[in-house]
């Protein structure tokens, strides 16, 4: 699954939900948490069960994250959405497996589950949550960078790169999709496209997003630049020669090259096709 862009968008607003369906986006988060003003939980619910049903996203993941399992909310979110079945449903203060465990009790046993990570516990509860993963049903960790900063009461958001790693880690321990926390900066293209390029360094498959904007900036960073691709193909070109058929390493460009690094070329061209 390719999610290098993944736009948050309130489920409250008829004119997004409609643009959505036209973004070059890899994935659409209907919000029903943070974009949503308390007294129109109740409409965007129903907004974002009718734009499930609906579809006309095409290939992109359709997400909807809740509200808090701590909030009056999230039970009649969790019980709509099992119903609508859209791609995925995001459970944002995801504490530990508890938290997960309670969501997929009501959500029942098909919808992937995703969590955010945004508060010190759930850092703590990390190796807990990617080991209990399969058994909720979980496919994806997202940084809930702008939280987490917060409760931490950091002075600058760079403090939270280790953490982020962490994130990272996690996901791959459990063989998950990880998404990195979103650019607050509307108009700073530099800035963004600095997070990006850092979020892929750190492993992140993509980013998550809080405007249209945004997307061209993303899809770009965490996807494959020409010099990546022309190794790939190398590599795959070399691996397929009749005399490395049985060869678990090859020599290539003057470096060793194992079959690992087959399976990332693999990777990267199919990255660079989405």
């Amino acid at each position: 699954m390719t999610l290098r862009s993944a736009l948050f968008l309130p489920a409250s607003n008829p004119r997004a939900l409609a643009k959505a369906r036209t973004l070059p986006s890899d994935a659409v988060i209907l919000d029903l948490e943070d974009a949503v003003a308390p007294d129109a939980k109740a409409l965007a619910r129903e907004a974002a069960v009718a734009a499930v049903r609906e579809g006309g996203f095409g290939e992109r993941v359709l997400a909807v994250r809740t509200n808090g399992l701590d909030t009056p909310h999230a039970m009649d979110d969790l019980a709509a959405l099992a119903t609508a079945r859209p791609s995925a449903v995001l459970i944002p203060k995801v504490d530990g497996v508890a938290t997960l465990a309670a969501a997929r009790a009501t959500l029942g046993p098909d919808v992937p589950l995703w969590a955010m990570i945004e508060t010190c516990r759930g850092i703590l509860s990390l190796p807990a949550i990617a080991a209990a993963a399969h058994d909720v049903g979980l496919a994806a960790l997202v940084a809930g960078s702008n939280d987490l900063a917060k409760e931490m009461r950091l002075p600058a958001p760079e403090a939270l790169l280790p953490l982020r790693v962490q994130i990272v880690v996690a996901a791959r321990s459990a063989g998950l999709i990880a998404l990195d926390g979103v650019c607050n900066s509307l108009d700073a293209s530099d800035r963004l496209a600095a997070e990006c390029a850092e979020g892929r360094r750190l492993g992140f498959d993509g980013k998550t997003l809080i405007h249209p904007n945004q997307i061209a900036a993303a899809n770009a960073g965490f996807g494959p630049d020409e010099a990546e691709i022309a190794w790939a193909q190398r590599v795959v070109a070399a691996f397929a020669e009749p005399d490395a058929a049985t060869l678990g390493a090859i020599r290539l460009d003057g470096q060793m090259v194992e079959r690992l690094h087959l399976a990332e070329a693999e990777r990267i061209l199919a990255l660079g096709q989405s």
